[in-house]
């Protein structure tokens, strides 16, 4: 079993910056890779950022240019660098990770989800 740990969110103006962080913890067999997600209360849950375990990051429209990442492979750690945020990004935030054998890389075998964590962007 996986669990994931965020940390990170909080209340910032317009302009600024946040740093979100993922820890993974948990035994499990395969590898995984991981995400950050967002929602706003009546909307879906929409995707931010990818970081595939073989792989390189993959950033929404919305955010790239101003969102960037890195990830810790050994440590199953994410971090989100959230730079001239904006009203519209505040929503929750989820850290997710999708496990995977590497004999079946492309067979999902288990979702993971944090419990999110609260960005709000407001003067």
């Amino acid at each position: 079993q996986v669990r994931l740990t965020e940390s990170g969110g909080g209340l910032v103006q317009p302009g600024g910056s946040l740093t979100l962080s993922c820890a993974a913890s948990g035994s499990f067999s395969g590898f995984l890779n991981m995400a950050w997600y967002r929602q706003v209360p009546g909307k879906q849950r929409e995707l931010v950022a990818q970081f595939p375990q073989d792989g390189i990051p993959n950033y929404a429209d919305a955010v790239k240019g101003r969102f960037s990442g890195s990830r810790d492979s050994s440590q199953h750690t994410v971090q989100l660098q959230m730079n001239n945020l904006k009203p519209e990004d505040t929503a929750v935030y989820f850290c997710n990770a999708e496990r995977y054998y590497r004999e079946t890389p492309t067979t999902l075998e288990d979702v993971y989800w944090g419990q999110g964590t609260q960005v709000t962007v407001s003067s």
